[in-house]
């Protein structure tokens, strides 16, 4: 939104945590998707978190948020989405293609990937839409912001669009609380931030007088609520036993938070795989997005062998339970296939996402200290509906494994429950879980759960901020991102995080003109 008001000579201090995004090949290049991930310096772009479930998962720390980790995958809401939250679906069309015009992409699809989209086809994951950014029922080849080298491009882009004279971009800049006027008021005014600089100076930036101006966070599904809480806005018991201030008591900051649980099948290949990243998706009518990832390590460095999105590098082991991932299990699986052949990493990944999801769970603080991660529980799988949409998702992907379109990429002799279960003999031991071949798919879901980094929620709107986004009970406060969200938009959020700025922006604009107009 920062871009839009520049555009009208605002004036804007931006605030981040992280570094930029530029120079980092971590970040820019496809190949080394993963490497960022399992990159747990203080200086990393993705801060590691554990969630009470037991499931490891990242946070960005970097200009441009989760755009810089992610598997590059842009797809739009559906409208039946923007319909239910109300946004107005002419300036969210026009905010998209704004975004599109600057990261968006149509990807390549190579052999491994067709093979997916074909066996989807005949799966019955109908119909087939061909290339589009927008989220309908069937399948269909998605947009990427991975350029046609492999170059990425992320939510930083988006401030070429700015005046530079009327912005200010201040990296490393870690904001420890928002500042409250609460004297002499009816209720709390936001009038500016604490910070703390790179060398951990400590900072205050206030709003210019006007009732125009205002605080914006968009600090992420943990970022933003953990915020607010730290100023004193949250339940209040909670925050005095952090001896925290309260401000607000408002017992929804930190509530209703959720994570869409992935589960993965991966399936050996007689022949080698191209190296892909999530290009094509099937959107079933049971609420289950089916996608791929392919390529030896599974686009990650040979050299390093990061193994992409399923990496025990990156806490994505599903070889045990969540509970059992312990940085000993971590580090035994790592070791485990490190002395691997290379050809046992010939293959690649066939995921299923639920939509939603319909469990939920909650964020607490453990310290005061915003650079330390808050306490988060999803409760994977804790609603029925969950669990069977994944158990349908695992049907598909069966499906599309013994498709003929497929088969091209399958051991013959290798069957569902073979793949389930990879035992020693196998060509690659990559996801073992019980002897019994009759494991339940049920059992198996909860079993193999691992996130897809697009966790949601804390700060929803009718709960925590108004349809305007603007915190409830509060002056001159706004939140703007992924934790306003009540459930996931389309098969992959950002498209709709990077369409929201815009769209938010354009609103606050048009709001500020007419209250100049109408003195």
């Amino acid at each position: 939104m920062a871009f839009v008001l520049l555009k009208k000579n605002y004036s804007v201090l931006l605030l981040e945590r992280g570094g930029p995004p530029y120079g980092n090949p971590n970040i820019t290049y496809l190949a080394a998707f993963g490497s960022a991930l399992s990159d747990l310096s203080p200086s990393s772009p993705s801060q590691r978190f554990i969630s009470e479930d037991g499931v490891i998962n990242a946070r960005a720390r970097v200009l441009g948020g989760g755009s810089c980790l992610n598997a590059g995958f842009y797809s739009r809401a559906a409208t039946e989405y923007v319909s239910t939250v109300g946004w107005d679906g002419g300036l969210v069309n026009e905010s998209y293609v704004w975004v599109e015009n600057k990261v968006a992409f149509q990807p390549p699809i190579r052999e491994w990937q067709s093979a997916v989209r074909d066996g989807l086809v005949e799966s019955g994951v109908l119909p087939y839409n061909g290339f589009t950014y927008d989220h309908i029922n069937g399948t269909k080849i998605g947009g990427t912001i991975f350029d046609t080298a492999g170059h990425r491009h992320t939510a930083a882009d988006l401030l070429e669009y700015a005046n530079p004279s009327g912005i200010t971009v201040l990296l490393h800049a870690s904001v420890h609380r928002i500042l409250f006027k609460t004297r002499e008021v009816s209720r709390p005014i936001a009038r500016g931030v604490i910070f703390r600089d790179a060398l951990g100076k400590k900072h205050k930036a206030y709003l210019r007088r006007g009732e125009k101006n205002e605080v914006i966070v968009s600090a992420g599904a943990l970022g933003s609520p953990q915020m607010l809480m730290l100023s004193g806005v949250g339940p209040s018991e909670h925050l005095k036993a952090h001896n925290i201030t309260v401000v607000l008591d408002q017992p929804n900051v930190g509530q209703q938070m959720m994570d869409n649980p992935m589960n993965a099948i991966f399936v050996p290949s007689p022949v080698p795989v191209e190296v892909s990243l999530i290009q094509v998706v099937g959107i079933t009518h049971f609420g289950s997005y089916v996608e791929a990832a392919s390529g030896e390590n599974f686009a990650g460095y040979s050299s390093d062998r990061d193994y992409g999105m399923f990496s025990p590098k990156i806490g994505q082991l599903s070889t045990v339970p969540p509970k059992q991932r312990t940085p000993e299990a971590l580090e035994k699986a790592i070791n485990s296939m490190s002395a691997l052949d290379d050809a046992a990493f010939r293959g690649g990944f066939i995921l299923e996402k639920i939509m939603g999801p319909i469990s939920t769970g909650h964020l607490e603080l453990r310290t005061r200290n915003p650079n330390d991660n808050p306490s988060v529980t999803f409760n994977y799988f804790k609603q029925p509906e969950d669990l069977q949409r994944c158990v349908n998702g695992l049907k598909v992907i069966e499906n599309i494994i013994e498709s003929k379109s497929f088969s091209r990429f399958r051991y013959d002799s290798l069957s569902l429950p073979a793949l389930l279960n990879l035992t020693a003999s196998a060509p690659v031991n990559l996801l073992p879980k019980h002897a019994n071949l009759s494991l339940s798919l049920e059992q198996f879901c909860k079993d193999t759960v691992m996130t897809i980094w697009h966790y949601h929620g804390g700060c929803q709107v009718g709960n925590v901020v108004d349809q305007d986004y603007k915190v409830i009970g509060v002056d001159n406060l706004r939140v703007i991102d992924g934790s306003t969200f009540n459930y996931s938009p389309g098969t992959n959020p950002q498209a709709t995080v990077m369409m929201l700025g815009r769209y938010m922006g354009v609103r606050i604009l048009n709001e500020r003109l007419a209250k100049e107009e109408s003195k």
